[in-house]
């Protein structure tokens, strides 16, 4: 019965997604940016990826697995002008409950900057930041599919402004180990602001419905992901034609139907290379990343392309991985992965019954 449910929450989540916003529209957009060295590697966005990185399970529930307990994910990040982001993610597997949980927090820091009033006067610093806390827990079903859901709750403070909402993400993964291929659908930030920012309306989450497929080749280390999002809405672009016209772009007296930009704007392609057993090795291309961050009649280099490597010991994992946006601008991100348990002990504080 409790699975029946499931499906029908599910279903009428997706009945819902026509009410969401888009882009800038929404508030707490930090929420889609990637929390993990390996999906930052993957393209910005993957779900469907056959992995044992409990990171990427931080944006797709499903993907949390019996095997992964005591795992942790631990990430430290450099933006830009002075901006960190930590993110930490670990594992629970409860085997009389056959329920994996899982939880993790992604937090923003901006650094200190003066905080002023209408008329420029210094009234002293303020530290900006954005945070989001998230409690996970997946079940099997059957032998082949496997649901999740997220329970999240969301903090941003801007000096005075300040906003909290809660959102929830819902997942359901179908794996075929016998031919190496796995594929999700993932319905994400569904939820609504608590409080709002002073003097503001309230706003919509990103809501995001995001479909992927992974497939892994039988005589080959490789394996291949299709990531679609966005699929609650086909037309994602904003043509600014004062934009346009001050860079020198042509204007086209009849309206085009952008058929096929419209369609990859919602694509995400990766490739993972396996070096061995030790070694991954991850490229990604995101063609809305690279449409959106362009500039025309300049040279672009490899805006929206993402590239990583992981290295698997036996008891750590570490994955760097480096994406590319404006003018050749790079960002890269390290993280570690580890079991507790064997560093704890598989007879210590992280043991339950069934586990091993």
């Amino acid at each position: 019965m409790s699975r029946r449910l499931y499906i029908l929450l599910f279903l009428f989540i997706l009945a819902r997604t026509h009410a969401q916003t888009l882009g800038g529209s929404t508030v707490y957009n930090f929420l889609q940016l990637s929390n993990t060295p390996q999906l930052t590697a993957l393209g910005g966005i993957n779900i469907s990826n056959q992995t044992a990185d409990i990171g990427l399970a931080f944006n797709n529930p499903a993907l949390l697995r019996a095997a992964m307990h005591t795992h942790t994910s631990m990430v430290f990040n450099s933006f830009y002008a002075g901006i960190k982001n930590y993110h930490v993610m670990a594992g629970f597997r409860n085997e009389p409950l056959k329920t994996t949980f899982a939880a993790g927090v992604n937090y923003f820091s901006y650094g200190s900057m003066a905080e002023t009033d209408i008329s420029g006067n210094v009234l002293g610093n303020m530290r900006p930041s954005d945070y989001v806390v998230q409690v996970s827990a997946a079940r099997q079903y059957g032998e082949r599919w496997h649901y999740g859901v997220t329970a999240k709750f969301i903090h941003s403070s801007y000096g005075i402004y300040r906003s909290s909402g809660v959102a929830m993400d819902a997942g359901i993964t179908y794996f075929d180990s016998a031919h190496l291929w796995q594929a999700s659908l993932v319905a994400k930030n569904m939820g609504a602001q608590l409080k709002r920012y002073a003097g503001s309306s309230a706003g919509d989450l990103p809501f995001d419905l995001q479909l992927g497929i992974s497939k892994r080749l039988a005589h080959a280390p490789v394996q291949f992901s299709l990531t679609l999002f966005q699929l609650h809405r086909f037309d994602t672009r904003y043509n600014d034609t004062l934009f346009t016209n001050e860079l020198g772009g042509a204007q086209d007296s009849k309206e085009k139907k952008y058929i096929f930009d419209k369609f990859f704007r919602h694509v995400i392609l990766a490739v993972q290379l396996y070096v061995g057993d030790k070694v991954e090795i991850t490229a990604g291309y995101n063609y809305l990343r690279r449409k959106e961050l362009n500039i025309t009649n300049a040279g672009n280099g490899l805006n929206g392309f993402s590239m990583g490597v992981g290295v698997l010991f036996k008891k750590i994992q570490i994955r760097y991985a480096r994406s590319y946006y404006q003018n050749n601008s790079s960002y890269n991100q390290f993280g570690l992965n580890l079991r507790l348990n064997d560093y704890f002990g598989s007879g210590g504080l992280f043991n339950t019954a069934g586990n091993k």
